[in-house]
């Protein structure tokens, strides 16, 4: 499929009708992309009804979940989406650094499960996928393929999760208690790095006909998914920080590049107030700031390619943080010695402290990058920065193990607490922080042709229309057209109608 081609009908009545008549025995009804976007507002009656379903089952009802607007429980709704507010005793900025916390999503508590859905649903309201006899493909390196392997078990069909053989064990275990089969789990070679690797093998899948490759970095509707349904929830994020504050202002978004999803919610930020997008890579594959490359474990991270669906021309900032930050970060974070300095020494609160086990690897590096921004605009304290924690450490406790073993042999104890505490947060500098110029934007924008015109067939017409805000923003004209196209399959499937 070529992904410039959205759908705006169905395209094929039969399998159109045959996806219709699965959903209809499964009794799944979908939630348009503004139920999602304004969940507190229209489902909260739905929601309510819900709440005795367990949040990590495989059950239609979560589908109404996947959203920022979850509680703590995951089983209500909150006005505000779940964040944490970083105060300046963690930080070292007078500037608000206000995170958005991913583990609030169900079934994979990972806020990726947002984009699967979103990029499945227009095809399937469209006649474009058929539970019945397809596959889904989900190529990602971690938090998508399990995403898109919740939605595919809810949907009742196939799917595939394909990514990379060195992603922390914790996403494989996840994946081995939900895929049909274990040849549902497709290890590619490398770590978060190897991108390239993925694509050659949906490359090899797509040779078979019945498999239909979801692939979110050229997806427009992740995109457009996060545009829509995230940049809402920042927008209400920021507007509870700042009540009560007239001179507050969103000064920017910030998030790791990934398949450049979550990025899109800067777009609205802009538009709506003016915020600066910043985009995080690690320092150890420097693709966006060096025409780099290379390795590193900043999980949820990858690299060594520009997006289809990442808007350069529209970026402000790209932010370096390596992974020998992270990884000791988490280890501060999470252990009881890091703990304890972080309050007996640092005199930071206790209830802040006891919630930075929300912060996973690409939410620790958000944090930093969020950090450095702040100092290299000298952002004050009317400033707020807005940025977002995938997911949380649970995900990564093997890797913490196994940092321990390298990195403290003799137990971490306060005294390494305080030695990583001080290089990698104390002293934050604004190094490897690179303010986008029309030069550099068109550098980036240009790095992008040798992966999707050379290797992946993109036209170049196509790819180059991109450089344009106006294609972006013509986009969202889609919102209201699947919104439209999900009810008529809700009243197709008499699903809909129910409370």
């Amino acid at each position: 499929m070529n992904p410039f081609d959205l759908p705006r009908d169905i395209g094929d009545k039969t399998i159109y009708d045959s996806a219709a008549a699965r959903l209809r025995q499964a009794g799944v009804r979908l939630p348009t992309f503004t139920e999602l976007a304004e969940a507190p507002e229209r489902l909260a009656g739905r929601i309510t009804q819900l709440s005795a379903i367990d949040p990590d089952a495989p059950d239609p009802a979560n589908l109404f979940r996947v959203h920022w607007n979850n509680d703590a429980a995951r089983t209500g709704l909150e006005t505000v989406p779940g964040h944490l507010r970083l105060p300046p005793s963690v930080t070292g900025v007078e500037a608000d650094i206000v995170v958005a916390l991913g583990e609030r999503f169900p079934m994979i508590a990972a806020h990726k499960v947002l984009a699967a859905y979103g990029c499945l649903v227009p095809r399937l309201v469209a006649g474009g996928f058929d539970p019945e006899r397809h596959r889904a493909v989900w190529p990602s390196t971690g938090n998508y393929c399990r995403g898109g392997i919740a939605i595919s078990r809810i949907l009742g069909c196939r799917g595939v999760a394909v990514l990379p053989e060195g992603m922390s064990q914790e996403r494989f275990r996840w994946l081995e208690q939900w895929v049909g089969a274990p040849g549902d789990i497709v290890r590619t070679p490398g770590t978060e790095s190897n991108v390239k690797e993925i694509y050659d093998e949906c490359a090899r899948l797509a040779a078979d006909p019945e498999n239909v490759i979801l692939n979110q970095f050229s997806e427009f509707s992740n995109y457009l998914v996060h545009r829509c349904v995230t940049g809402r929830a920042m927008e209400r994020i920021f507007t509870a920080v700042a009540e009560g504050r007239p001179r507050a202002r969103l000064a920017a978004f910030v998030a790791a590049t990934g398949s450049a999803g979550t990025l899109a919610a800067g777009d609205a930020l802009k538009q709506r107030h003016g915020a600066k997008i910043v985009a995080v890579e690690p320092v150890e594959c420097p693709t966006m700031l060096y025409n780099g490359y290379g390795e590193h474990n900043i999980q949820g991270v990858g690299d060594k390619h520009i997006p289809l669906i990442q808007n350069v021309m529209n970026t402000d900032l790209v932010v370096g943080i390596s992974d020998h930050d992270t990884d000791g970060l988490n280890a501060v974070f999470n252990t009881e010695a890091g703990r304890r300095f972080l309050v007996e020494r640092k005199g930071m609160p206790d209830a802040v402290v006891a919630r930075l086990g929300c912060l996973g690897f690409s939410g620790i590096a958000n944090v930093r990058a969020a950090i450095k921004t702040a100092k290299r605009l000298r952002l004050g304290r009317d400033d707020v920065v807005v940025t977002v924690a995938t997911d949380n450490a649970a995900l990564y406790r093997t890797e913490l193990d196994m940092w321990a073993k390298t990195h403290a042999p003799g137990g971490f104890d306060e005294v390494a607490a305080a030695e990583t505490y001080g290089a990698a947060l104390k002293e934050v500098r604004d190094e490897h922080v690179l303010e986008l110029t029309s030069v550099e934007r068109r550098r980036i924008f240009n790095l992008g042709y040798y992966t999707w015109v050379e290797q992946q067939g993109i036209d170049l017409a196509d790819f180059d229309r991109r450089r344009d805000q106006s294609f972006w923003d013509g986009l969202l004209d889609l919102i209201p057209i699947w919104d439209e196209m999900i009810d008529r399959f809700n009243r197709d499937t008499g699903v809909g109608a129910q409370a």
